[in-house]
C-alpha cells in the first residue's frame, strides 16, 4: 500500500471513529430516551455523564489533527474505563468499545503520516 493510500486510509478511519464516538456520548448525554434507558441499568447516575462528558472531549480532541493523539489517548482510557464498568455489573457485551480500541490505537500508531517500521516502504 502506499503511503498515500495509507495516510488517505487512517485519516477515513480517525474521521468515522471520532464522529460515531462524538455522536454517541452527545445521544447519552442528552438524549432523554438514552437518559432513561441508563437509569434503569442501576448504575449511579453520576456515572453516565462522567463517561459522557470526557468521551465528547476525546472525541472532539482526536478528530483535531493537533490534538489528535491526546484525544486518542483519552478515548483508550474512557473505553477502558467503560469497559470495566460494564464487566463490573455483569454486563459482558464490550465488543463495540473494544473494536473502537482498536480503531483509536490503529489511528494513534499509524496517524502521523509515516508507515510503521515493520511495514516496508516502495
Amino acid at each position: 500500500m502506499s503511503n498515500r493510500t495509507q495516510d488517505c486510509s487512517i485519516r477515513i478511519l480517525q474521521w468515522t471513529l471520532g464522529l460515531v464516538v462524538l455522536i454517541e456520548s452527545c445521544l447519552l448525554a442528552f438524549e432523554p430516551g438514552r437518559i432513561h434507558s441508563f437509569a434503569k441499568t442501576g448504575l449511579p447516575y453520576w456515572i453516565r455523564p462522567a463517561l459522557a462528558w470526557p468521551e465528547i472531549a476525546g472525541a472532539v480532541l482526536f478528530l483535531i489533527p493537533a490534538t489528535c493523539a491526546w484525544g486518542a489517548r483519552l478515548l483508550l482510557v474512557i473505553f477502558g474505563l467503560a469497559a470495566l464498568v460494564h464487566l463490573l455489573h455483569g454486563h459482558y457485551d464490550v465488543g463495540n468499545l473494544l473494536v473502537l480500541a482498536a480503531g483509536v490505537l490503529v489511528v494513534l500508531r499509524c496517524g502521523d503520516g509515516r508507515p510503521s517500521r515493520d511495514v516496508p516502504t516502495n
